[in-house]
């Protein structure tokens, strides 16, 4: 190491010796895989690949013999364990050489190049199921013991630069070998094998307009030659940077943070419905000064034209984004206008760019949508199919800014040739890869917000909808109760990839926000945090409500009657009338699902306020249904008594209707036996006799919220358990 741990800038070195002092050898190269993956600088999410030579002994011969381990197709090396790892007999990768020797045509590109990854399982240790990636001869044939492959961003600017072979040796001497782009494969693997050959003491080679290789026989020493060619390159740079003069100065400011969200908030619907003209995609919002410097830069409009240059990076960002024509100072009309232009137009380009350069066999044309959009002086917004997916969109952007950055800091920033672009994005091996993947989730691309999700029936539908790959904003009054509940589905459903250390939203599956229904800014505010999380709403669910009990005379306070109408009918208004805005800017179906109850179809004595309020909400959702039609669907479920788990429920309230109804209880029973006993009452009031619980009202507005009810609005739907009293009349 040619550095001290604390003199690196550009990098993090996390090297722990009494911990990798206590590992095996594999369990050595997922440590370092994890600390290099933790690092944005030095490879973005599920880029990158790793790899040690181990001895191993052969569970057939006995013998002891060399076994490639390199990190797997797919995966991240952030959160790598051994599974992610495919392991090879070497000498089985050796011989695969006389395959591809013996093959009538050879080379890039050539059918023999893509046939090989097949002939990659035949040499497979020990039954491992991991499948080996197009990156394993790159690993295998370069005669070191450990090797890694990153896409740090600073090595990528020297890679795509105009002058990227002078700028490798002006960097690294001799240590570093330049050798031009070409797509990864088994010919790559035996370049960098003949590079190993001519130049005995390399120690890296710089892939043109890719990424970095480098080696050692030492698992540790490798690891610390990453950071340190890393560094090298980074300080490069660092020394010649012009500041704001890199990108060509300002073209325009950035817009002060608070008219800059007012903006988003009201443009992030619309856009998504033109953005999902053929499938609806989730955002991800970025505003950092990284990005900002970019999109206001003079420079920009060239830039973002180039495209990217890692092929890593236009896999999600396709070849170029779109850019606004517009300005701060323009209104936002103006902007619309801007972005349906600049829309029609890249999707014109991107059907050219198709026909132009397709092959034969290639995939059929994608959505020629942009996944990334940027609009000077406000940021970019990323799409993909779920948060994740943008989320990494955004980041890789993010390193494209940061590579042309730096590219144009040295020298001028190229981009890969179109074609070599084009064969990239519809590569026969990646599309094969794309038709593995499982089907989506029934509500996937979808953003649900669940009223009331912190307890109860709210909290079960949060799970429920959140279980078939809707993204969740949990809504409560209770904020420590919504985070509760978004902790849990996080946890559930993982957080998703592309979060640490990029300045990209890290929302995952689901997030908390607090707030009060009877208040409409405390609404227009939760709202605007789903816009700005996911960039839409799909489904809108209230479970919010109250119950105030009459004193013991049987009467309620006007106080007491005010507050279960403001939350029972005026917060399912408010809600619906705010999101109404948000649903007819973005265009787009939606379903909305307000929670009311059999108490409003049945007159009884003792709860006045609260069945006539829920009458009340039963008619508000006929009514929504046909001012909302036909863009949103509007439908209730009204429970009957549901016990288990509700905050109407507290223990107060058990016992005094254990004692209404004359039933015989232990005053010291837990709560929740005593609601089980409670609840066990109301059954055998019902036609079912089983106690009615929140995971079948979830069910009931799962179905009216999901597509599977698309012809179903203005309905309330009974889910009581059989009483007979609210049949319909």
């Amino acid at each position: 190491m040619s550095r001290q741990p604390s003199e690196y800038r550009h990098v993090r070195h996390l090297w722990d010796d009494a911990k990798a002092g206590a590992m095996d050898p594999l369990a050595r190269l997922v440590y370092r895989s994890n600390i290099l993956g933790s690092d944005q600088r030095i490879t973005n999410t599920g880029g990158g690949n790793t790899s040690s030579k181990i001895n191993e002994r052969d569970p057939l011969t006995g013998e002891t013999l060399d076994v490639l381990w390199v990190k797997g197709s797919g995966g991240d090396l952030r959160t790598a364990n051994k599974g992610l790892f495919a392991s090879l007999y070497m000498s089985k990768l050796e011989g695969l050489q006389r395959v591809w020797g013996n093959a009538p045509a050879r080379g890039p590109k050539t059918p023999i190049e893509d046939e090989m990854v097949g002939a990659y399982s035949h040499c497979t240790f020990n039954l491992n199921p991991r499948a080996s990636s197009i990156d394993t001869p790159l690993h295998a044939f370069v005669p070191r013991r450990h090797v890694d492959h990153m896409h740090p961003n600073a090595v990528i600017s020297i890679a795509a630069c105009a002058r990227g072979a002078e700028l490798t040796r002006e960097v690294y001497g001799d240590d570093v070998i330049w050798t031009p782009w070409q797509r990864p494969g088994f010919d790559l693997g035996l370049v960098l094998m003949n590079i190993c050959e001519k130049h005995p003491k390399g120690r890296g080679v710089v892939l043109g307009q890719h990424g970095l290789i480098n080696w050692a026989d030492d698992d540790k020493a490798c690891y610390e030659l990453t950071l340190d060619l890393i560094e090298k390159a980074a300080r490069f740079i660092e020394a010649r940077d012009k500041g704001d003069k890199t990108f060509g100065g300002p073209r325009c400011a950035p817009m002060p943070a608070e008219k800059r969200d007012e903006l988003l908030a009201d443009i992030l619907p619309w856009l998504r419905g033109k953005i999902s003209a053929e499938r609806r995609f989730i955002g991800t919002v970025q505003t950092d000064d990284a990005i900002l410097r970019f999109v206001c830069s003079s420079d920009a409009p060239r830039l973002a034209m180039l495209g990217t240059s890692c092929p890593d990076h236009f896999l999600r960002t396709k070849i170029r984004p779109m850019l606004a024509d517009w300005l701060p100072g323009q209104s936002i009309d103006q902007l619309r206008a801007a972005i349906e232009a600049g829309l029609a137009q890249y999707r014109k380009d991107y059907a050219a760019y198709y026909e132009r350069c397709k092959r034969p066999d290639s995939p059929a044309m994608r959505d020629p949508s942009p996944t990334v959009i940027l609009i000077p002086g406000v940021g970019m917004i990323a799409w993909g199919k779920n948060k994740s997916e943008s989320r990494v969109t955004a980041e890789f952007y993010n390193c494209a800014v940061e590579v042309m950055r730096g590219s144009e800091a040295i020298d001028r920033y190229i981009a890969l040739p179109e074609q070599e672009a084009f064969d990239i994005e519809y590569w026969l091996l990646e599309e094969a890869k794309l038709k593995r993947m499982p089907p989506e989730p029934e509500m996937g691309r979808k953003v649900a917000i669940v009223v009331g999700a912190g307890n109860g029936i709210g909290k079960a539908v949060a799970h429920r909808v959140a279980k078939d790959g809707a993204h969740v904003v949990c809504a409560d009054l209770a904020l420590n109760d919504a985070e509760s509940t978004a902790a849990e589905l996080v946890k559930l459903h993982g957080e998703g990839i592309g979060v640490a250390g990029t300045g990209v939203s890290s929302c995952g599956p689901a997030l908390a926000a607090q707030v009060d229904i009877t208040n409409r800014a405390s609404v227009r505010a939760m709202l605007r945090r789903a816009l700005m999380a996911y960039g839409g709403i799909d489904m809108l669910i209230v479970t919010a409500g109250v119950y105030v009990a009459p004193d013991a005379a049987g009467s309620i306070s006007d106080e007491a009657w005010k507050k279960t109408f403001d939350v029972n009918v005026m917060g399912s208004y408010l809600i619906a009338d705010e999101a109404t805005a948000i649903f007819r800017s973005q265009g787009l179906r939606a379903s909305m699902v307000l929670t009311t109850s059999v108490n409003g179809m049945v007159s009884k004595r003792g709860s006045f306020a609260y069945d006539t309020s829920k009458a009340a909400a039963n008619h508000l959702a006929r009514e929504l249904s046909i001012e909302l039609a036909p863009l949103v669907r509007v439908n209730a479920v009204a429970p009957a008594t549901v016990v288990a788990g509700s905050t109407m429920f507290p223990r107060d309230r058990v016992i005094a209707s254990l004692i209404k109804y004359k039933i015989a209880f232990d005053e010291k029973a837990d709560t929740e036996a005593l609601r089980a006993k409670l609840a066990d009452f109301y059954a055998q009031r019902t036609l079912t006799k089983t106690p009615i619980t929140p995971a079948d009202q979830a069910e009931a507005i799962w179905f009216l919220a999901s597509d599977r009810s698309s012809k179903t609005t203005g309905q309330v739907f009974c889910v009581d358990g059989g009483l007979v009293e609210a049949f319909m009349r």
